[in-house]
């Protein structure tokens, strides 16, 4: 899980060279970028001073561009730029020390340009976020030169081979998902002349835009329930392929690349249907797709000199670096994210599942108990974990991931929820979620248990209930609005919805507006929903991880939760893990937390654990 596995993303194809980053966990979670030309051996770019991450919005997305061997990058320390090349020469800055941050980057080596979403931070004040050009070769001690300003937000600023430039802007209280702006102009002279609206609206989530040679521009809307891409032709909008289907992921980074366009005819695509994911070719003028053959779950993709590649998540192996050559379809691996081989038969391989909840159908994933060498009691039904993803705008694939393989190796089973409010099944099974989170999310979560129980798939006795940041939440707030768990396990989980709604990061400042209500006026709603304030219902012993150095939800929300609890008499158990944010980096803290979870299900459940584990300390057990 930790020292042999490397987490692999943001893949450039630049000639005959491929970039891509990799972030170790047994390097304390810093990512760098490596690159291969041609058969030649791996060259790190970054070396172990650099930590390629941005820090816009906090979840950051696009830290690096790399064309015609010159590569720029964001390092995470410092959120400067700093400049270099494919031989990995001393990096250079290229932008001033101190309250800029730059995401979502486009390097334009002949024009001497860069372009980036800029995020300026001032002291108490909410940061300020624009689309900025910054010179390639010199200092920008003024930050860049700013293009776009007004909007609460910017992502993907694309510059065509004309001069032309598009990007997505939106505003307060909504997120990317919600309603945003295809906007399109031409770049002259450091000013955007000819702004003009592409797409977008009130009701529309309309993203990542990019120019066809021709001059067209492609982008992605939701327009019709689905994320579909669309061609704008300079007056008028058409769709490119009908499909239900989403096209697309939640931007909740910034700089992926859904799809990549070949040529003015055709463009490769991903995409998602009932829960499986695609990835093949999409004629421009046609409307036809041709799936790829043999594929896992795609990531971003890119594309040049005829070759295609993507980071590749398959059901029953570790993630992958995979390259095809366009003219024979076929997958290359370049790079494994992991040195573990599993033996096929240990491996945990996902059945589709979906039951009926108030709201309508609800889909997941259903991992059983699996390992060869042990066999549970006869009679006996296994544990369940259910989890809940994080967001809650987003999804949970049928990937290979080894913090579930290491569940059900020991006899545990788990049940991947993708509860309503989930992407991946269009825009009305999205905002089932409006206004309603902590209710319907556990109300999926709870019929989804209920109905592993009535198949004989677990034991009604040992049902536990697991989820980070959003699906932390989630995990709290079934324990406290139902009696359905036996037990619950929150990492980085909110627990007092209106400490979270005053104390965030701007980029989910208004979130909860459209999840909750509008705050202070939806209050009562607030308090009523938040775990904290019902803890006199809460009859579960609960585990509660958490980063000391959280920034989107701060540690005070962990210890005020495990301090309710305590004093209420219950088993709780709380780990705050230092040099930790949101989410866990470090290998020694991702191996501690996971152990810590075994403990505790150990001793709640009544068993014995077969690892030989660390313990946690657990109040009134």
């Amino acid at each position: 899980m930790t020292a042999q596995t490397t987490s692999l993303g943001s893949p450039i194809i630049d000639g005959d060279r491929i970039f891509w980053t990799e972030t170790r966990a047994d390097q304390g979670g810093r990512t760098t970028i490596r690159c291969r030309a041609g058969d030649e051996t791996l060259t790190e770019i970054t070396g172990p001073e650099f930590n390629v991450r941005s820090r816009v919005h906090e979840y950051g997305g696009g830290a690096y561009a790399a064309v015609d061997g010159v590569v720029v990058f964001a390092n995470f320390a410092d959120q400067r730029l700093y400049r270099t090349d494919a031989e990995g020469s001393e990096p250079v800055p290229i932008t001033p020390a101190g309250g800029y941050r730059y995401g979502d980057l486009e390097l334009h080596p002949k024009r001497g340009l860069v372009l980036a979403v800029r995020e300026e931070h001032r002291g108490d004040a909410e940061p300020v976020n624009t689309v900025v050009a910054l010179e390639l070769a010199g200092d920008n001690a003024d930050g860049g030169t700013v293009l776009c300003s007004g909007s609460d937000f910017y992502a993907a600023p694309r510059l065509g081979h004309d001069g032309r430039i598009a990007w997505v802007e939106w505003h307060h209280p909504n997120m990317p998902w919600d309603a945003t702006a295809v906007m399109a102009g031409r770049l002259d002279g450091g000013r955007i002349r000819d702004q003009t609206p592409v797409a977008g609206g009130p009701s529309e989530s309309a993203i990542y835009p990019e120019w066809l040679p021709t001059g067209e521009l492609i982008f992605i809307s939701d327009r019709t329930n689905w994320w579909n891409l669309y061609l704008w032709d300079g007056a008028a909008v058409r769709p490119l392929h009908r499909a239900e289907a989403e096209f697309c992921e939640p931007p909740w980074s910034i700089g992926d690349r859904p799809y990549v366009i070949i040529d003015a005819t055709e463009l490769i695509c991903t995409w998602r249907r009932n829960g499986a994911a695609g990835i093949g070719r999409l004629g421009v003028r046609t409307g036809d797709l041709h799936p790829f053959p043999d594929s896992g779950e795609p990531g971003s993709v890119t594309a040049g000199g005829g070759r295609l590649a993507t980071v590749m998540r398959y059901e029953d192996r570790p993630d992958s670096l995979s390259i095809m050559e366009l003219a024979k379809p076929a997958w290359t691996e370049l790079r494994a994210a992991g040195d573990v081989a599993l033996p096929r038969d240990v491996i945990s391989i996902p059945m589709p599942v979906s039951w009926s909840s108030k709201a309508g159908p609800v889909f997941g994933w259903y991992y059983p108990p699996t390992n060869p060498g042990y066999t549970g009691p006869d009679g006996e039904r296994p544990p369940l974990i259910t989890r809940c993803h994080g967001g809650p705008t987003g999804f949970t694939p049928a990937s290979l991931r080894l913090d579930v393989q290491y569940w059900t190796s020991r006899g545990i089973a788990v049940l991947d929820v993708n509860y309503g409010g989930s992407t991946g099944y269009g825009r009305e099974y999205r905002e089932r979620l409006r206004g309603t989170w902590g209710l319907v999310d556990v109300e999926d979560c709870v019929a989804g248990a209920t109905a592993m129980v009535e198949q004989g798939l677990a034991d009604e006795q040992r049902l536990a209930i697991l989820g980070g940041s959003a699906g932390g939440y989630t995990t709290l707030r079934a324990l406290t609005a139902t009696e359905r768990f036996t037990a619950g396990i929150s990492l980085f989980g909110v627990g007092d919805l209106e400490a979270l709604a005053k104390d965030t990061h701007k980029f989910e400042s208004h979130y909860l507006d459209g999840l909750i209500g509008p705050y202070p006026e939806a209050l009562d709603t607030y308090q009523d929903r938040s775990p904290i304030h019902n803890v006199d219902q809460l009859n579960a012993p609960i585990l509660i991880l958490q980063g000391a150095e959280d920034k989107v939800v701060p540690p005070n929300q962990a210890e005020t939760m495990a301090a309710a609890v305590r004093a209420k008499g219950l088993p709780v158990a709380m780990v705050i893990y230092d040099g930790e944010g949101h989410g866990f980096r470090r290998s020694e803290n991702i191996q501690a937390s996971i152990q810590a979870q075994l403990f505790f299900l150990g001793r709640v459940f009544g068993f014995t654990p077969a690892d030989d584990l660390p313990p946690i300390k657990i109040d009134n057990l």
